[in-house]
């Protein structure tokens, strides 16, 4: 007998059939007339992470939004991470109402914008602006190539007839996906020091975690409370089984056995590509043979940061 019970899989099941966690971003988005538009989302989580030569988020909203059909139009956006304030989630659910235009909304918001970083450094960008009291912001552009998702324009506000993309674009009547390739991550400094020089578990920002809107009444979300580490669980290979993967890597690039004890932990499915980045990082830089300084180094992914201050 399972301990469990069926619950029937409606429209919007993630709010109205699962208790269901989500990210609370404003995304912010450009109008015609230049001006930004700012548009609460949940939908919203990364794409490509790794393995390509661009990283990217994916979006999925109502397609007749004035999110989706600026970014039809002309496919910039931002990702505004908003903190927990009640007062900010509260500004947050105030731009949500669907079928309000910006000129009706904007006025009345209450968040402060500022230019984006992009278009300060090159007034060739036009982008949206960005909040100021964002805990961090991602700035992106639309791949619209994807899935032949060039072609999908702006105006559709009833719906959109068929054919319908996979994954990117105008995928159904009323839905879209977007897949929103990073060009930029902005973050307040406190932040990003903590990322830069490690994190503790003070160090991580207020963000909220929202469940929808379950009841056709409320938007609930709940406030961040103190963070919990769990250890990891590692497990280290031998020696003489790293050193025969590693010899293997390249057949000009070495390590020394020191190098090689720093990767001892590194799950064997994931042994070839940590040793291709370091075979990649040494001819770039003219080693020929990795040791431990050297291990360091690589492993420090911000080191650049770090050497900036």
């Amino acid at each position: 007998m399972s301990s469990f019970e069926d619950l029937r899989i409606v429209d919007n099941f993630y709010q109205t059939s699962l208790f269901f966690p989500m990210p609370t971003v404003i995304i912010s988005t450009l109008c015609e007339d230049g001006t930004t538009n700012l548009g609460p989302y949940s939908l919203v989580q990364p794409y490509y992470v790794a393995g390509k030569d661009y990283y990217a988020m994916l979006l999925c909203c109502r397609n007749s939004s004035n999110t989706a059909q600026n970014i039809l139009r002309n496919g910039k956006c931002a990702l505004n991470f908003i903190d927990d304030k009640p007062s900010s989630f509260k500004e947050a659910v105030k731009l949500s109402w669907p079928g309000d235009k910006p000129s009706e909304k904007m006025p009345k918001c209450n968040f402060k914008l500022e230019n984006s970083m992009i278009q300060e450094l090159d007034e060739t960008e036009v982008r949206p602006q960005v909040l100021s009291d964002a805990i961090q912001v991602i700035e992106c552009t639309w791949v619209r190539e994807l899935d032949g998702a060039d072609k999908d324009l702006p105006g559709q506000l009833n719906g959109y007839d068929g054919p319908y993309h996979d994954f990117n674009g105008i995928t159904s009547k009323f839905g879209a996906h977007f897949i929103l390739k990073v060009d930029k991550i902005l973050m307040k400094q406190k932040y990003r020091d903590a990322i830069i020089n490690g994190v503790k578990a003070k160090d991580f920002p207020p963000l909220p975690v929202d469940y929808g809107y379950r009841d056709s009444k409320n938007f609930w979300f709940h406030r961040k409370t103190r963070m919990r580490a769990e250890l990891l669980q590692m497990r280290q290979a031998s020696l003489e089984s790293v050193r025969y993967a590693a010899d293997r890597a390249d057949d000009k690039v070495k390590f020394t056995d020191e190098a090689l004890k720093t990767v001892l932990a590194v799950p064997r499915v994931f042994l070839p590509l940590v040793l291709k980045g370091c075979v990649d990082w040494a001819k770039e830089n003219g080693v020929e043979l990795i040791t431990e300084e050297h291990m360091k180094i690589i492993n420090d992914k911000r080191s650049k940061e770090k050497n900036k201050k």
